[in-house]
């Protein structure tokens, strides 16, 4: 198939162009490179030994989105497009409704009418009303979540169910996704982010290269083994597996799986599987908890590996270990 990618250019959008690849698609990318840089996809593509083309623009301009269906001859779409801080989404909450709700109408819309009936969305588990232990996709899902980012993913569900209700030739699949953490095992694509990482890995490894004086840990008194938060993390070249998996199993109606590993990993064993990769110790402190986390959320994946045939393979370990050898090759991320 020749899959177009929206938001293609980030971090799990260029580890699935390889992915596509590898399993004999065509991936095209369209991304406005507000948050990602073009050198992933040229890397992406050296990777994978073919040529993926690359479109600079908006997944919210609707004919944008048609013309690039037609002229690439596009057979399945996977929507990756969005913002996805969860803090900035707080504070700029108008911009992530404009953009992450405009941007899957208008791609839904431009397939409809340019007779695109495949769709994977890049959802999330923050969907879910009450994070816990091995959560299932019968879990509540709701509006009343802590972040507008969470109620824009749930809101997207929602509307992907509508639209294939009224287009029962729409396929589509939701992907909920837990924590994405590693690199590409080349260490030449990674999670590349401006600015003081949002996520819990990249901070890390910027503690390990010197640039960042020590991390952070919000809470040890958790109600878990080590007291810390223990979330399910998951290896983003699995995770972009996935996806494959998810396009090659699409039926009419929409199938809604996790993508985890159904392992619970704390920020200390997150911790110490970097300090395995690194060779030595890193700095860290406790501080007190930051608002609304929660202690444990964790995936049962017992449905994707029904379902997709797929189920996660790499370890917290690999991941660590991946994720330093892209910090040391690509100190500047993308940029040099």
């Amino acid at each position: 198939m020749r899959v177009l990618l929206t938001g293609g250019a980030g971090f799990i959008g260029s580890h699935t162009a390889i992915a596509l690849a590898e399993h004999g698609h065509s991936p095209v990318v369209l991304d406005d490179l507000s948050n990602a840089s073009p050198a992933a996809i040229e890397r992406a593509g050296r990777l994978s030994g073919v040529e993926i083309p690359m479109v600079a623009g908006d997944a919210g301009d609707r004919e944008l989105v048609g013309r690039v269906l037609d002229e690439h001859d596009i057979d399945a779409v996977i929507h990756f497009a969005g913002l996805k801080a969860v803090g900035e989404s707080v504070a700029k909450p108008l911009t992530y409704y404009r953009v992450n709700l405009g941007s899957a109408i208008a791609t839904l819309e431009a397939m409809a009418a340019h007779g695109v009936d495949r769709f994977v969305f890049s959802s999330s588990a923050t969907v879910y009303e009450q994070p816990g232990e091995l959560l299932r996709e019968d879990a509540p899902v709701g509006i009343d979540l802590p972040n507008p980012y969470g109620r824009t993913k749930a809101m997207i569900e929602a509307i992907i169910a509508d639209a294939a209700a009224a287009d029962p030739s729409l396929r589509a699949a939701v992907l909920r996704y837990f924590n994405p953490v590693g690199a590409h095992e080349s260490g030449d694509i990674g999670e590349d982010p401006k600015g003081v990482p949002n996520n819990l890995m990249p901070f890390i490894a910027q503690v390990a290269a010197g640039e960042r004086e020590r991390l952070r840990i919000y809470g040890d008194d958790y109600d878990t083994a080590d007291g810390t938060g223990v979330r399910d993390y998951i290896h983003v070249s699995d995770l972009a597996e996935g996806h494959v998996a998810a396009l090659e199993a699409l039926e009419p109606g929409v199938l809604t799986v996790n993508l985890g590993t159904g392992i619970g990993g704390s920020v200390l064993d997150v911790l110490r599987a970097f300090e395995r990769a690194v060779g030595h110790e890193l700095p860290s402190e406790v501080v007190a908890r930051r608002p609304g986390d929660a202690p444990v959320s964790t995936a049962d994946p017992t449905l994707a590996r029904e379902r997709l045939g797929w189920q996660a393979t790499r370890t917290l370990d690999d991941a660590a270990r991946d994720a330093w050898r892209w910090q040391q090759r690509n100190p500047r991320g993308y940029r040099g």
